[in-house]
């Protein structure tokens, strides 16, 4: 479903998967300081939404994801993953209680994938799901002004970050809710400006940054979406025996590219070294202060201040996940930049 705020004066449209929401309002660069300076309204209205009620449903959520969701006080926003039986991502999920349901948000178009696998996972428990993608839209507002402009806003809201709060907002209300933030002083911020964000806050982003190869290390999920002292779940095998052995297949890294370049990388370029294939690159963007970025996952073996490149591209690399993560890990010595 095409947004209604696309008739937002200076919108444009983004590209797939995300063409049904703005990517930009006119000026990407002015979007993006209000992301990180004051506050910004994002219009994500194209993720699918999943509601998740019944009095089973927290301890039930918390034997399927890798979530600690037992528990879970309302209002606190949270992030899971839904795993494979060998430890391979299937869903992320940002997540929120109210006292009565549990409202999840995932990437666009896979709301009634997730909703038609959670409804078959009930079996005798007091949990009744709902596929909202159509009638709830999220709306995130972003920015250190943010709690200021989120006064008059009442319903679900997901504290998904120390930035970000995501809205749970009926679709027929879209509109004037974001027109309402505006008026408050909250700025339209499409999607470019969003991107470039989460990017630069080493944020992955499940289907662009992942493949289906990935496993929880390797994404830097480990604490913010993945809880290592919660009981089983599928795919916890993995997980434990990763974090033990400390030898993921591969790392996250953010890639400085050449601001020579007229272009950005395709999501899934090869990501080269001297010639050869070591890795794939997944979003990308313009950040209005450091240039051109993007994510990517690389062999483990890569060395940490090599020069890579991508569909011929020159690429610095930030480290986000130590080539041996896990229980034996010094991360101290390998991160960077706090997230």
């Amino acid at each position: 479903m095409t947004s209604p705020l696309l008739t937002t004066h200076g919108a444009v449209s983004a590209e797939t998967p995300d063409s049904d929401v703005a990517a930009h309002y006119g000026d990407p660069s002015h979007e993006g300081r209000a992301i990180e300076r004051s506050a910004a309204w994002v219009d994500r209205s194209n993720r699918g939404v999943v509601r998740v009620s019944g009095p089973d449903r927290l301890g039930w959520l918390n034997d399927l994801t890798s979530q600690l969701t037992r528990g879970l006080a309302p209002g606190t926003g949270t992030e899971a993953l839904i795993l494979d039986t060998r430890g391979h991502l299937r869903w992320h999920l940002s997540l929120v209680d109210d006292g009565e349901a549990t409202w999840i948000h995932t990437e666009p178009g896979q709301g009634s994938e997730l909703a038609a696998f959670l409804d078959s996972m009930v079996f005798m428990l007091r949990v009744e799901v709902e596929d909202l993608s159509e009638s709830r839209s999220v709306l995130s507002v972003l920015g250190p002004k943010r709690d200021e402009v989120l006064a008059a806003v009442e319903g679900p809201i997901s504290r998904v970050t120390e930035d970000q709060v995501d809205l749970f907002v009926p679709s027929e209300d879209l509109v004037a809710i974001a027109e309402g933030l505006t008026g408050s002083g909250a700025r339209p911020a499409g999607l470019w400006a969003y991107e470039a964000h989460r990017i630069a806050s080493h944020r992955p982003r499940a289907g662009i940054d992942s493949d289906d190869r990935a496993i929880p290390h390797e994404m830097d999920w480990i604490g913010s979406a993945v809880h290592l002292d919660k009981g089983c779940y599928p795919g916890q095998e993995t997980v434990a025996r990763v974090h033990n052995l400390g030898r993921p297949p591969r790392r996250l890294v953010m890639l400085h590219l050449d601001g020579t370049a007229d272009r950005l990388p395709h999501v899934g370029a090869d990501i080269e070294l001297e010639g050869r294939r070591i890795g794939r690159v997944g979003g990308s963007a313009r950040h209005h202060e450091i240039g051109p970025i993007a994510l990517g996952l690389v062999k483990r073996t890569v060395p940490t201040d090599a020069t890579l490149t991508v569909e011929g591209i020159a690429a610095g690399q930030e480290v986000i996940v130590d080539p041996d993560t896990g229980a034996n890990a010094d991360i101290g010595d390998f991160r960077r930049t706090p997230r």
